[in-house]
């Protein structure tokens, strides 16, 4: 079951549900939300949210039970605090009104990845995102081009299977002796040229947001190459090693798919150079294969 599906008409009102579970607190709705108008965000507007709620717009589809097969939105009112995350809201919407809510969500510090959610048309780590900085109400969707397994929970088999295409792990024959406990070491230089690669956490947003992996399903996509690329610019591994990564990359699916759109470097939420990555395992490609005679 995709996660492209339309949403279903919502009244204009932004009233709270009448169902007293899912109605929340009952603060008072802050006004410019009741006019349909953005919040500025001000470091006083952000003040001003203390004390209030925030409405919470959040996707429901569970395959398993008969009356939530059909997708919709379910309505939250969380109570807003300082410092408060889309994940926090999610955790505080779960525990106080509805325990069937279900989502991914493991170190809450932006280091597992698990917690990617499709906020407000945008793909985020939740836990990354502060409820301060978004325009209410929030609505929170899971990963879009991805199978939904249970309201925020998507498949993430296919995109795992794509990581491991491009053997992400270091390889090399030229390795020290063991009896003589050497390190073997890498240049500063080399290190700061992958450095930014090894910060992925597998959280799946940049494939999420790139249009070439929603219409190719055998794409590589700009997380598997990227790790790929963490590699083949390693100049600790091999020669021949290298030019076995890029004949992985260079083939109908892998690199020359990319379009250039910078989708999935504007999502990146470790700010990986994504794009750039990419079109330079192009022209490594293209110097792989030029010959002159």
């Amino acid at each position: 079951m995709s996660t492209q599906q339309q949403e279903p008409e919502q009244p204009e009102s932004q009233e709270a549900p009448e169902d007293p579970e899912m109605r929340g607190a009952e603060s008072p709705v802050d006004e410019r939300e009741k006019a349909g108008g953005d919040i500025d965000q001000t470091t006083a507007d952000r003040s001003e949210l203390e004390g209030e709620t925030i409405l919470i717009k959040v996707f429901r589809y569970d395959p398993e039970v008969a009356d939530k097969q059909e997708p919709r939105f379910d309505e939250f009112h969380v109570p807003f605090e300082k410092g408060m995350t889309v994940l926090d809201a999610v955790m505080y919407a779960r525990d106080n009104y509805d325990s069937s809510l279900t989502f991914r969500h493991s170190c809450r510090q932006a280091v597992c990845g698990s917690d990617a959610f499709f906020v407000n048309g945008k793909q985020r780590l939740g836990c990354k995102t502060q409820m301060a900085d978004l325009e209410h109400p929030v609505r929170i969707e899971p990963l879009p081009h991805q199978e939904v397994v249970k309201d925020l929970v998507v498949d993430m088999d296919h995109f795992y299977d794509q990581m491991h295409t491009v053997e992400p792990y270091f390889q090399s024959e030229d390795t020290p002796d063991a009896s003589d406990l050497e390190e073997q070491r890498q240049s500063r230089e080399n290190r700061e040229k992958v450095k930014m690669s090894t910060r992925c956490i597998w959280c799946g947003a940049c494939m999420s947001s790139c249009n070439i992996a929603a219409g190719d399903n055998e794409y590589l996509g700009p997380a598997a190459i990227n790790k790929a690329y963490r590699f083949a610019m390693d100049d600790r591994e091999d020669a021949d090693i290298k030019e076995h990564r890029l004949r992985i990359l260079e083939q109908e699916h892998g690199v020359w798919r990319c379009q250039t759109q910078f989708s999935c470097t504007e999502v990146c939420p470790k700010d990986i150079p994504l794009t750039e990555h990419i079109q330079e395992l192009k022209r490594e490609a293209v110097k792989k294969n030029l010959k002159f005679w």
